[in-house]
């Protein structure tokens, strides 16, 4: 294969790389085949696939209240399902499912679908950016976060990245975003934690060792810094390809199904061993203000074509990932950046609403229904909207505790405020320390910070030689202080910061040592 060329193979405006050869091709050659047999499930930790459903999902006809129905058929006259097409749940009769996710509703009965009702955040935002930003960083509607929630937890999990990275430790991206360009969900701490498959020419510049030398100025330090990560992306991209190529897909998918072909390939670079934990994937079209169904059967239109490919493909991949053996160690989530109101509109519609449900899906959950139905009121009017139940942030923190085995004590640090924890694993158990070492150790450690957490200064240490600049930013990503910007001879070296009049808090301290750069977190105490 020819990895500095390219096919754009387009399914419903997904553009793929040709590092991921022959999109929808089969299983892989018989001496694949033997390298797939030989790896072992679990060998490579656990995956959270992250399914991103863009636009707001109306989730009073995805998981429709039986229990209210007569309230619910009320107040949106013009879309509600009928209530004789509703799927049954086995073991709930208090809510059903739209009637085209009958793959979904098969994974509910076999205990593999948790429901969780009323997901939201306290005074929603209704814009589309605003809300999709809070979602993907965990913020509050009243603060602006520079990272992601994703992000933070795989800084926290590879602290020294990107420094020293591919590395034996961790030669795999640590997050992998398909379809589309790197989201804010993956961003850490001023870099990002991952790589998108959007664009594949960015694999395919300034390798080798072909560039041109820098100048000595702190422009020419910048360009070395993008030719590092550029030559990083690069060697991701041949893992990337390698792992899709000794990986396989057991299970059938649907055609025409720009989600499951996603999925697909999720489920073939599991398959061939790359350790890369968050993928994130993503269907757009869920900002249904008309047309959401067919005037007269509002069973069918644009939302039930939504919602049956969506449920096609996580039954596709759940099944693939069972027959694969990965079965144990793959995690999904199912999000959207709001639901829709309760009432619809004149258009055979719903506008921007408030709280709507999740699914998380895999063999590990817990299967069933969280929560309560929705309540409907009895005469609801255009501004009634689903009342939150769930903070979406305490699904984050229980996955973050019980599926990849972040000790309580370090959540705060991640989502900035303590969160309650929900039902949703049916038996956690956690990585053994010594991985959790190995990650934390893994490429090359340039920056510390002592004491950590401090009261009002603390040291930060770092080796090396060239022009270093120290910054410190605060959560929402804002520079705070500057405590060094000036050229450093060879050795080690302890620059002091005093904190001064800033408030308690998170903050990031940056290094750039010509090409090299590293983020380290302190926590200045109250």
């Amino acid at each position: 294969m020819n990895r500095r060329n390219f096919l754009k193979h387009t399914v419903a405006g997904l553009a793929l790389p040709h590092f991921i050869p022959v999109y929808g091709s089969g299983l892989p050659g018989s001496s694949s085949w033997m390298r797939l047999l030989a790896n072992p499930a679990n060998e490579h930790g656990r995956v959270l696939v992250l399914v991103r459903l863009d636009g707001g999902n109306d989730g009073l006809n995805t998981v429709i209240p039986l229990d209210q129905y007569d309230n619910l058929a009320n107040a949106r006259p013009h879309v509600v399902i009928p209530e004789q097409n509703v799927l049954a749940l086995d073991g709930y009769d208090k809510a059903g499912l739209h009637p085209v996710m009958w793959g979904i509703r098969d994974l509910f009965n076999e205990g593999k679908i948790k429901v969780v009702q009323s997901v939201g955040y306290p005074n929603q935002d209704f814009s589309h950016f605003r809300s999709s930003d809070i979602w993907m960083t965990g913020a509050g509607a009243d603060e602006v976060l520079s990272t992601g929630w994703a992000g933070r937890y795989l800084h926290y999990e590879y602290p020294n990245f990107p420094t020293g990275y591919p590395n034996a430790d961790m030669p795999d991206p640590l997050s992998l975003e398909i379809g589309g360009n790197l989201s804010l969900t993956c961003q850490g701490p001023l870099t990002s934690m991952g790589m998108s498959v959007y664009n594949p020419e960015q694999f395919y510049q300034l390798t080798g060792n072909t560039d041109g030398p820098a100048p000595d100025t702190p422009a020419g330090e910048l360009l070395t810094h993008v030719r590092t990560i550029m030559r990083q992306t690069n060697l991701y991209g041949e893992v990337v390809t390698e792992a899709y190529e000794q990986g396989a897909n057991m299970g059938s998918y649907p055609d025409d199904n720009q989600l499951a072909e996603q999925l697909k390939i999720v489920a073939r670079l599991i398959s061939g061993g790359l350790k890369t934990p968050v993928y994130l994937v993503s269907m757009g079209g869920f900002d249904t203000h008309d047309n959401q169904v067919v005037p007269d059967n509002p069973a069918k239109g644009e939302h039930a074509a939504l919602l049956g490919k969506m449920s096609e493909a996580i039954a596709a991949f759940v099944r693939d990932v069972e027959l694969l053996g990965h079965s144990e160690r793959v995690l999904g989530m199912t999000f959207s950046e709001f639901g829709r109101r309760i009432v619809s509109n004149n258009s055979y519609g719903t506008d921007h609403g408030a709280a709507a449900p999740m699914f998380v899906f895999g063999r590990p959950v817990e299967g069933g229904v969280l929560g309560d139905t929705p309540y409907i009121p009895p005469n609801a009017d255009w501004g009634d909207n689903v009342a939150m139940q769930y903070d979406f942030r305490s699904v984050y923190a229980t996955i973050l505790r019980d599926w990849f085995c972040v000790p309580e004590e370090d959540l705060q640090g991640l989502l900035f405020e303590d969160y309650q924890f929900l039902p949703l694993l049916s038996n956690p158990g956690c990585l053994p320390v010594s991985s959790r070492e190995r990650n934390r150790q893994a490429g090359r450690q340039l920056l510390q910070a002592w004491p950590n957490p401090f009261a009002e200064r603390t040291s930060i240490r770092f080796q090396g030689q060239g022009r270093a600049l120290i910054q410190v930013f605060n959560s929402a990503g804002q520079l705070v202080a500057t405590p060094a910007n000036r050229h450093f001879p060879e050795g080690e070296h302890l620059v002091n910061w005093d904190s001064g009049g800033l408030p308690a808090g998170h903050y990031y301290i940056r290094l750039q040592l010509g090409a090299f750069q590293q983020v380290e977190m302190v926590v200045k105490g109250r």
